[in-house]
């Protein structure tokens, strides 16, 4: 399915650098500084992190490059995996309140969602919304689609009850 561009009030909103997210941006340089600050604005709005460059609207990271004053080209040179990404999501996630799912929090998830969603709902996609809106109620960063199955597992393993 096609997206829907995103118009100059969509930007604004969604992608504009607040005040205490520019102190976060402002020591970093060039593709980790543009890196970052797309990050943390995709995080604002969608409460989890991008799982790669792909779901990046290109003018949002034309609109958030020109904030941070380095060429939107400059996010092809930003590491998607090892250190660097590993400490901008721990900063995301400690500058918004949020936590990595630990095995614990996946398991309670696991018993919400059978308790309250899968009992009456059987949409795959609608259970990923219901998981994803108590996921940020609790601040806990979401599973991520992973694995060849493309189920929904965060990263400390998640049991399979159902």
């Amino acid at each position: 399915m096609a997206r829907t561009p995103l118009d100059l009030d969509d930007l604004v909103e969604h992608w504009t650098l607040l005040k205490d997210e520019q102190g976060l941006v402002s020591g970093k340089r060039g593709a980790t500084r543009l890196g970052f600050a797309v990050l943390l604005k995709f995080y604002t709005q969608h409460g989890r992190l991008p799982r790669g460059r792909f779901e990046l609207p290109g003018e949002a990271v034309e609109f958030v490059a020109w904030q941070v004053q380095v060429l939107a080209s400059e996010l092809d040179a930003y590491e998607w995996s090892g250190r660097t990404v590993e400490y901008h999501r721990a900063q995301i996630r400690g500058h918004l309140g949020f936590r990595e799912c630990s095995v614990a929090a996946a398991d309670k998830l696991t018993g919400w969602l059978v308790e309250h969603v899968a009992c009456k709902e059987r949409r795959p996609e609608q259970v990923r919304v219901e998981m994803l809106a108590r996921c940020r109620s609790e601040s806990i960063e979401p599973p991520t689609l992973g694995g060849a199955t493309g189920s929904w597992a965060p990263r400390c393993g998640w049991p399979r009850r159902c």
